[in-house]
């Protein structure tokens, strides 16, 4: 039996030094198909993927979303930003998700399969929910990247209120949303990275 293991609480995790985010120049954002395809080369070499999406938030009773506006997808060395307006951007989005054989790792991506399904009409393939692998081993409560980074890096993973809770369908994301997104997904690969190396 797996013995239980702490999950850091808020405050543990306050104290812990900054984790290292993806900056700009290492962030690439896709809205347009030539840079769809040209993401999509460097990214089908890959074994492994951080994944994540945003969606705008809806604020009213009933209000059902149209997301995700924005795919995420990282290596271990850089980030691309998908905007999913724009059509050539979405197919390719889709063919990556549905791309067979490359992990998708990720956190609390119940709600971003079901949004993908809908909006791209495919069924995404090899997603792996980060929270299972650390129940798995012996973590009762969903880890959540912030928890997940404070256990394996002893860092702190700072998000972004505002950011999270802006207008991911803007034609034109703000640099502060570019950070986010890209680190949402960037950090999930380092996770996936950390533990597969500890398996």
């Amino acid at each position: 039996m797996t013995p239980h293991q702490l999950t850091p609480d808020k405050d543990a995790i306050a104290l812990l030094p900054p984790f290292e985010r993806l900056g700009l120049d290492r962030i690439t954002l896709v809205n347009t198909g030539d840079q769809a395809h040209a993401a999509f080369e460097q990214l089908v070499m890959m074994q492994a993927w951080g994944f994540d999406t945003e969606s705008k938030p809806t604020f009213k009773v009933g209000e059902a979303s149209d997301g995700p506006h924005v795919l995420q997808l990282a290596t271990s060395e850089r980030a691309w930003v998908f905007q999913l307006h724009e059509p050539e951007c979405r197919a390719v989005a889709a063919d990556l998700l549905a791309h067979a054989g490359i992990t998708k790792a990720g956190f609390g991506l119940g709600d971003d399969r079901r949004r993908i399904i809908h909006k791209l009409g495919i069924e995404p393939e090899g997603i792996l929910e980060l929270n299972t692998v650390f129940r798995e081993r012996g973590y009762r409560k969903d880890m959540g990247v912030k928890g997940a980074v404070a256990v394996l890096f002893n860092q702190r993973f700072q998000k972004s209120k505002k950011a999270a809770t802006s207008n991911w369908a803007n034609v034109r994301l703000s640099e502060s949303q570019l950070v986010y997104a890209a680190n949402d997904a960037y950090a999930a690969i380092r996770v996936w990275k950390a533990l597969n190396v500890a398996a």
